[in-house]
């Protein structure tokens, strides 16, 4: 069985399938990237599946629940360099990957997660930064 290489590129783990993904190998790349996650603390994956040129239900499934399993990780997680036909057979089979943002390439997809850690540091709220309430 192949694995499917992951790599870390500073705060983001990237994901390149370059293999025909059967069954276990994504099943195996599930349990690689939630390990992976946990122990260097990223905060983004990015999945490139430019050299996949077919995508069935099973594989739209195992995104979804990678994504799933990603942001209960406290990670974003963005899919990058999917073809047209793709699309097509993702959407023509009612797989509209909720909780997967898509980006064009992998740049794109950096700058998505970049601006997604900037909305939820902006939305942490640090009691010490509170000002006191005035009275009227």
């Amino acid at each position: 069985m192949e694995r499917v290489p992951v790599l870390k590129i500073g705060d983001i783990l990237l994901v390149s399938i370059q293999v025909d993904m059967e069954d276990q190998t994504a099943l195996q790349l599930q349990e690689d990237l939630a390990e992976r996650i946990v122990a260097t603390g990223c905060h983004g994956v990015i999945i490139d599946i430019t050299a996949l040129d077919i995508v069935d239900s099973f594989i739209g499934r195992m995104l979804s629940t990678i994504a799933s399993i990603s942001k209960v990780l406290d990670a974003e997680t963005v899919v990058v360099g999917m073809r047209p036909a793709v699309a097509i057979t993702l959407v023509e089979l009612g797989l509209s990957l909720n909780g997967i943002r898509t980006a064009l390439n992998v740049e794109r997809g950096i700058e998505l997660i970049a601006a997604a850690r900037a909305e939820d540091d902006d939305l942490d709220i640090d009691p010490t930064d509170a000002e006191p309430a005035t009275s009227p």
